[in-house]
């Protein structure tokens, strides 16, 4: 269990660092992240439309390269296996979150409803204003203590104070701006 919810937080943390700080212009990452991100924040059910690897193929060059030092430090257990899994994965189970139960079939949708997998109504949270909550997406149980915790506020004034470092407005909030005029070819 504690692997499955160390996946979830390191999940949990690439995914509040994409939505709080990732913009178009952030070198390297910017256009390839920031606007996938910003289309899901304005039509979540869009990334439904992409394959695994459009969704994954960052998360999963990520957790190659975790399994293979590890090899290299001889410490590959099952236990990194299962995080590689997990984390390459992150963004497929995300995906599973914003599909009917009818897109996900009896399996998947078994595993949310005994709570194995993180379910679409404890997601949805996610994608209610003001957007700042409920980032991790493997599980339901990190989010609560998380974010009772008020973890990701303390760690962007953290952030704020220490570095100077100032989240990005998100448009998909409203009363926040209509976002970038780009996003009118994803309405669809």
């Amino acid at each position: 269990m504690a692997t499955v919810l160390a996946a979830d937080f390191v999940a949990g943390l690439i995914h509040w660092l994409e939505d709080a700080y990732v913009r178009e212009d952030t070198p390297l990452i910017g256009k390839r992240i920031a606007r996938p991100n910003i289309v899901h924040h304005h039509y979540p059910r869009y990334m439904v439309r992409h394959s695994w690897w459009q969704t994954s193929w960052d998360l999963m060059l990520v957790s190659a390269a975790l399994v293979i030092a590890a090899w290299f430090a001889g410490l590959l257990t099952w236990e990194v296996w299962l995080f590689a899994i997990l984390s390459a994965n992150a963004n497929e189970l995300h995906k599973w979150e914003h599909r009917t139960r009818k897109e996900n079939g009896w399996l998947i949708s078994f595993l949310q409803d005994i709570r194995l997998l993180q379910t679409a109504r404890h997601h949805a949270r996610h994608h209610t204003d003001p957007k700042e909550s409920h980032f991790c997406t493997i599980t339901n149980f990190l989010n609560p203590v998380l974010d009772g915790a008020h973890f990701w506020g303390g760690l962007e004034w953290l952030l704020a104070r220490t570095i100077g470092l100032v989240r990005r407005e998100d448009t998909s909030i409203r009363g926040h701006g209509p976002g970038p005029e780009w996003l009118l070819e994803y309405r669809r």
